[in-house]
């Protein structure tokens, strides 16, 4: 298995688009596909670079009020397929899954939520479900996959980019998923106390 891999396509969905620009510009320019959702779509977009639709890949739009977009087979397929599985790739090609090299999310402000003091059930809608898999399945697959699992981490892969191009190694994709399950575990812990302590 090859260390070092580059990213050629890119799964983008953020809730909070400040400070993207700049990684954007730069891999738009080493040639990353760009694909995502509602918000961020757009935003891509108006910074001029093309982007394609998760639902013209998964063929399902947004449903459910907009709690159902990334969760599908083709997009979690495309994270999770391992690059030096046979039997993976011969799934991948069969269902005409695309490789996903590059996971970038952040999750809804749960935290930001509970302290403004919103209702029960805006708190609930907070609770990010699609975002929190995605950054799960991104770190599991660290092998063949780059997860930034919120803006914190911009920087990280910015500077590795402006360094050695598109393209990671595996000690790199490693500490990405390490940041990724911090990311998780801090934010189901949060999940976790407003739960105990309100009900």
């Amino acid at each position: 298995m090859a260390e070092t891999k580059k990213i050629k396509t890119a799964l983008i969905s953020v809730f909070h688009k400040d400070g993207l620009d700049e990684l954007l510009k730069k891999l738009n320019a080493e040639g990353v596909c760009f694909l995502s959702t509602g918000g961020t779509q757009k935003f891509i977009e108006e910074q001029g670079y093309k982007c394609q639709k998760v639902e013209d890949v998964t063929t399902y739009p947004s449903i459910l009020g907009g709690r159902v977009k990334t969760l599908h087979p083709k997009v979690f397929g495309g994270i999770l397929g391992r690059r030096d599985n046979e039997g993976d790739q011969q799934q991948m090609k069969q269902y005409e899954i695309p490789e996903i090299d590059l996971v970038i999310v952040d999750l809804y402000p749960f935290e930001q939520t509970v302290a403004s003091g919103a209702s029960e059930g805006d708190i609930i809608e907070k609770i990010d479900i699609g975002g929190i898999s995605l950054i799960r399945a991104g770190a599991k697959n660290f092998n063949d996959v780059v997860i930034v699992p919120s803006k914190a981490e911009y920087g990280m892969l910015l500077d590795i980019v402006n360094e050695q191009g598109a393209q990671t190694t595996l000690a790199q994709r490693r500490k990405f998923a390490e940041r990724a399950f911090a990311v998780s575990s801090h934010y189901d812990s949060a999940i976790l106390d407003w739960f105990v302590n309100n009900f």
